[in-house]
Parts: structure tokens; C-alpha cells; sequence
């Protein structure tokens, strides 16, 4: 695992993109195409921002989406379907491929769907958040780190649902809902290439944590340290309760 540190979120996102691009590129250059997960949530603002700019021949690359609510309409403003559509989709024209995980079709039906396909090939790149409680995808403290599953029907935490209440996409905690569907832990590490943008202060804990306690499923994002190949992109601000010689292990 290695940090790369930015000023700003602006910077750290171009940062992340620009070695995203990089990945993708590389991938379509040795195999055709390309293959990818996607994030979503206030964090990975200014990466796709940054990342849709990016020069990629985007009819080359296959999407997967990460998680999404159980029973939240695709016009819902926190739906990560809308997110990803407005946000990512919409923005670089047609793709090889696109995959969501649509809710909608129901939770057995969409997980069997988009196994299949996630089983196909290799992933080159997974773009991945931490939340703030450590998480990675919906895949809360405790994480099931042995789940060989692709993807799984999750138990939103308490600290998860007051996350999404605190970005706005939702009027009270009542309203976000209880359960996601959620990538597994072990289908995450199987990605070539996992990029991190972790923005804000807000994931301090998170990443002071992250770095400074051993693997552990309390603090999910750890397990991201027995992959071969993890870069975090950190601001001021998410770097703010880490200690120096801490940081300087990383770095």
C-alpha cells in the first residue's frame, strides 16, 4: 500500500484519474479492452470529474458498479445508478459495457447476473472509497473477509447510514435504507489495480486507523494492505489525524 498526498481534493482527484487512466490504458493497449469497478459517494467527486476528461477510448472498456441500495428507486437522488449514469456514463459515450447493479430486478436475480459476468475476466482496475467508518464497498465493520461470493446482500451499520444522512442524499436517517448490495471483500482484491481517493476531513479516522492497526475486520479498509498493488490518494484534510513517522511509512 502507498499513499500519494494532495493539497486539495481538486488535486487529488486529477492525480487519481490520471493514474487511472494510466491502468485502463495499459490494459487496452496489452489485451483490447479494459475492465473496471467504480465507486460512487461524495469522495469520488473529483476523480470523475477528472477521470471523464481523461484521453481513453472508452468503447474499449467494460463497467462494473460496486453497491447499491435494496429498494431505492434509480430516480432517487441517492440511487448510485443515477450517480454513476450522470456522473460517469453519460459523460464518456457509449462504453464496451455497462453493469449495475440493479436493485430493481431483485437482489438473487441481479447478484447471479452480474456474477457471471464478473466471473468472465480478469478486473484491471478497481476505484474504490473508504468510508467513514472504514469500510470498503457496503462491506461494514464487521467485514466478512472470507465471503467467496461475488457479491452479497449487506446489513447497513448505523455509522454507514449517518455517513450517507451527512452527504445529503438523504432527509433523515430513517430514510436510508438498511440493507445494499455490496461487491465482497474478496472479489475486491481480486482487481489488478485498486485506486483509493479518500478526500475530506471527514475519513480521518478512517485512514489514521487504516494505516496504523493491523488487518482486522473492525476496520475493513486494513485488509487492503495484503494486496500487491493499493495506492490511497489523500488530502490535507484526511491526512490531519495521521502521526508523520506514521505517513512516512507509507509514502
Amino acid at each position: 500500500m502507498k499513499i500519494i498526498v494532495s493539497e486539495n481534493a481538486t488535486v487529488l482527484g486529477k492525480k487519481a484519474a490520471a493514474m487511472a487512466a494510466q491502468y485502463i490504458n495499459e490494459a487496452i493497449c496489452q489485451k483490447g479492452s479494459a475492465r473496471i469497478i467504480l465507486s460512487t459517494g461524495a469522495s469520488q467527486f473529483t476523480t470523475l470529474e477528472a477521470l471523464v476528461l481523461e484521453d481513453i477510448d472508452w468503447s474499449r472498456v467494460e463497467m462494473f458498479h460496486l453497491d447499491e441500495y435494496v429498494n431505492l428507486p434509480q430516480t432517487h437522488p441517492a440511487s448510485f445508478v443515477k450517480y454513476l449514469t450522470e456522473r460517469f456514463v453519460e459523460k464518456v459515450g457509449p462504453l464496451k459495457a455497462v453493469h449495475f447493479v440493479d436493485t430493481s430486478r431483485g437482489t438473487d436475480s441481479i447478484i447471479e447476473h452480474l456474477t457471471a459476468r464478473l466471473d468472465s475476466a480478469p478486473i484491471d482496475l478497481g476505484l474504490i472509497g473508504i468510508g467513514e467508518n472504514a469500510h470498503i464497498a457496503f462491506n461494514d465493520p464487521p467485514a466478512d473477509f472470507d465471503n467467496q461470493n461475488a457479491y452479497i446482500v449487506v446489513n447497513l451499520d448505523e455509522a454507514c447510514r449517518r455517513q450517507q444522512l451527512g452527504e445529503g442524499w438523504f432527509p433523515t436517517l430513517e430514510d436510508v435504507p438498511a440493507q445494499a448490495v455490496s461487491m465482497t471483500v474478496s472479489r475486491i482484491l481480486k482487481c489488478e489495480h485498486i485506486i483509493c481517493p479518500v478526500p475530506y476531513r471527514v475519513k480521518a479516522a478512517a485512514i489514521r486507523k487504516t494505516l496504523e492497526q493491523d488487518v482486522n475486520n473492525m476496520v475493513p479498509a486494513t485488509i487492503l494492505k495484503t494486496h500487491r498493488d493499493v495506492t490511497i490518494f489523500a488530502d490535507q484534510e484526511s491526512l490531519s489525524e495521521v502521526p508523520s513517522p506514521l505517513l512516512e511509512q507509507y509514502v
